[in-house]
């Protein structure tokens, strides 16, 4: 009885049913995989009850050092990182390999927590936030990690946009925006504008620039209504369908699952968010209110990034889809996430969607 009364369970259950899906889904193309994931879901799943028992409060006396380990990890990424498929993004620890611009999202969704909790968004504050942001965005970006890169911007901008910041200095960010991020493709690495061209017009380099985008949109279409069957879809199976463990597992599920199991995933996900989004609003800490839109923010955003572009209507970005993609890290930070939520409604006697 003890135990029912510590789990938040409409995250536990929303979290584990989409851990389940994911592991499946993997299991039907590589059992050692499936038991690899396992294991990191097991390791989040313990983190996730540990944090949930915390008094939030208490990790504010170590945001700015974790801050600071953080770019240590990411400097580490550089002197001792691992290269894959030309990214430096992990460090190897034997058993392990650990990417810290995953843990970069949590540590930045807290530090900003703190920083908005006792500061107002006047013009000077705005650009002290931007100050804490860039290390990370710049380390993260250099790996090259755009997707991380953007998620972060992401958390950035939704914990912004609730820190009773004024219309006109939302209006003033957004043409600033808008000047900006043309200037930002000559920034860019040349596969990442490679990705940009293909996704304007892949049918002009189907075997080169738009290969993955029109795949991912054969494999989704396929799975009509029911799915071939999990297990059964060609596109993954014999390998015309990319990184259909990772970033394109969603294409995979489409097109295995079908329609069907494409909305169900959906609908997790928005009662997820909605849940979050409804503690956010019943919650009278600023702290904890800003944390939840944080994590709230970096889940819409993966979700939604994610999906578009394994549909064709966002441009690949490399973001992998919360809980569901295969990756220790990405699913251990998320889960530590959840249980920062679910720490919020440790005291509180109901919360129902």
């Amino acid at each position: 009885m003890k135990l029912v009364k510590v789990v938040n369970w409409p995250i536990c259950l929303s979290s584990l049913f989409l851990v389940s899906i994911g592991i499946l889904v993997i299991y039907s193309s590589s059992e050692e995989l499936a038991l690899q994931q396992l294991i990191f879901t097991s390791v989040g799943f313990v983190l996730f009850l540990l944090i949930s028992q915390l008094d939030l409060h208490i990790l504010k006396r170590f945001v700015k050092p974790l801050y600071f380990f953080t770019i240590f990890l990411l400097i580490l990424v550089i002197i001792l990182g691992i290269e894959t498929r030309g990214s430096l993004r992990w460090i190897p620890l034997g058993f392990f390999n650990i990417q810290p611009s995953e843990f970069a999202k949590v540590v930045l969704i807290l530090l900003l927590a703190a920083f908005w909790t006792k500061s107002l968004p006047s013009w000077i504050n705005i650009f002290k936030s931007l100050i804490w942001l860039t290390p990370l965005f710049l380390f993260i970006f250099k790996q090259p990690d755009l997707g991380s890169s953007l998620t972060l911007i992401a958390i950035w901008l939704g914990m912004l946009l609730v820190s009773q910041i004024s219309l006109r200095k939302i209006l003033s960010l957004i043409l600033i925006g808008t000047l900006i991020i043309p200037i930002t493709w000559f920034f860019l690495h040349d596969y990442q504008k490679e990705r940009i061209t293909g996704f304007l017009a892949p049918e002009l380099d189907p075997l080169g620039r738009g290969y993955n985008l029109i795949q991912s949109t054969i494999a989704v279409g396929s799975g009509q209504l029911f799915g071939r069957g999990l297990g059964r879809g060609t596109q993954s199976r014999l390998q015309f369908l990319p990184e259909f463990r990772t970033d394109f597992i969603f294409a995979s599920i489409a097109e295995e699952l079908g329609l069907l199991g494409s909305l169900v995933i959906l609908l997790i996900y928005l009662y997820m968010l909605l849940y979050c989004l409804k503690i956010a609003n019943q919650t009278e800490d600023k702290f904890s209110y800003l944390i939840i839109i944080g994590v709230s923010s970096m889940l819409l955003f993966q979700v939604f990034v994610n999906i578009g572009m394994n549909i064709g209507i966002l441009p690949i970005t490399g973001i992998t889809l919360p809980l569901i993609s295969y990756g220790g890290s990405s699913l251990i930070v998320t889960f530590i996430c959840l249980g920062l939520i679910a720490s919020v409604t440790k005291n509180r006697k109901k919360f129902a969607i």
